[in-house]
């Protein structure tokens, strides 16, 4: 991310302020600045591949739009680039487009709104409730909010920030341990037969409640972060989700900007940047976990292709359900982006590339402990039958 754009920045800058920790900017090599990304070297492509979560159909890479109101390094983003970018995007094949209402808070799903409203009935786009954020004010409260009450009427102000009669998909950001999954699922289901709502997901959650969930209303994607940097979901996650037919949605495809080669071993973080807490970036443990960006660079010549390319290519080619949604600020790096789903790896070379992978052991947590105290969470148990 050390050019602000993958996905996780503005997410994780969320989440410790839920966790009460602060956000600032990068601390790059010797010149101050943090290493450009490495410039793809294929012409501008279109992305003509589809997918399915559950039994929604979307493109085979999404775009992640969370940055657009603020990027990783606290600077404002030009707005009419970020609607140039969404708008570039869908004509470049890319039919799913993932906000929330806690990025910005609520001003990310204006940008989004306003980005698609050309073609918004050609596009699936996304939402996030259950943090706890003031539905007039965007506000960010301590905590959760998952109550049915208050979802509902968090959908309300979604819908006007999109511009939008129905959200594609909406997840739950992160479980409520207040709230029992149950009462989720049946706030949702109001609104879907409203119409208001046609797909729902859960994001980050423990496995006895997506089991849950979709008992009590088919769940259609799950969305958790998942690359080659942070393999967590392998364990069981994604077992789970082709178990009951659901799609996998990665956030931080990259690796907070890691496995797009941004990242080196002189590189620092400044106090508050999210990834100078996480340990799997402290300058022992980024030093060995540089072997990721050395495989992917390696494959990238092998390929003609960027590591950034690579890592993603990895994942669409882990399994057909995973939709990955990198997240950018910068036309260059989203076109980047979108060609990863032009590169195919043989029988063998996925094998191969796999083997590799596995064989390195990353080393250090994904998150700080005020951070991954919200993942995995299991609901309570229902209160009625």
């Amino acid at each position: 991310m050390a050019n602000n754009e993958q996905s996780s920045g503005a997410r994780r800058g969320f989440l410790l302020a839920a966790g009460s920790l602060a956000a600032s900017p990068l601390v790059g090599n010797a010149a101050g600045q943090a290493a450009p990304r490495p410039a793809a070297n294929t012409p501008a492509p279109s992305l003509d591949g589809r997918r399915k979560l559950g039994k929604l159909e979307v493109s085979s890479i999404g775009l992640g739009v969370q940055n657009m109101s603020r990027t990783y390094q606290t600077t404002i983003p030009s707005r009419p680039e970020m609607h140039n970018i969404i708008r570039t995007a869908f004509e470049r094949g890319v039919t799913f487009f993932d906000a929330a209402e806690a990025y910005g808070p609520h001003e990310v799903e204006r940008i989004l709104g306003e980005g698609v409203a050309p073609f918004r009935n050609q596009v699936a786009i996304t939402s996030k409730f259950g943090w706890n954020i003031d539905l007039e004010t965007g506000k960010r409260l301590p905590g959760l909010n998952s109550r049915p009450a208050h979802i509902k009427l968090a959908v309300e102000g979604m819908l006007g920030r999109l511009r939008t009669d129905r959200i594609d998909l909406l997840y739950q950001h992160r479980v409520d341990p207040g709230v029992p999954i149950e009462d989720v699922a049946g706030a949702v289901q109001d609104l879907m037969r409203q119409g208001k709502v046609l797909h729902w997901g859960l994001s980050e959650m423990g496995l006895k409640t997506l089991r849950r969930a979709h008992a009590a209303l088919p769940v259609s994607a799950v969305q958790s972060e998942y690359s080659m940097l942070w393999r967590g979901p392998e364990d069981a996650v994604l077992a789970t989700c082709r178990e009951l037919g659901i799609g996998f949605v990665p956030w931080s495809p990259l690796g907070v900007g890691f496995l797009a080669g941004a990242i080196d071993a002189n590189t620092r973080f400044a106090d508050g940047d999210i990834r100078k807490a996480e340990s799997r970036f402290s300058p022992d443990n980024l030093a060995h976990n540089l072997q990721l960006v050395a495989l992917l660079k390696a494959w990238g010549t092998r390929k003609n292709a960027t590591p950034a390319q690579v890592a993603l290519a990895w994942l669409l080619a882990r399994h057909p359900t995973i939709v990955p949604i990198p997240g950018t600020t910068q036309m260059a790096h989203m076109l980047e982006n979108i060609g990863a789903a032009a590169l195919r790896f043989t029988p063998a070379e996925a094998a191969e590339l796999n083997a590799a992978v596995a064989a390195i052991a990353v080393r250090g947590a994904r998150l700080p402990d005020a951070v991954q105290v919200y993942s995995g969470v299991e609901a309570p148990a229902a209160t009625h039958s």
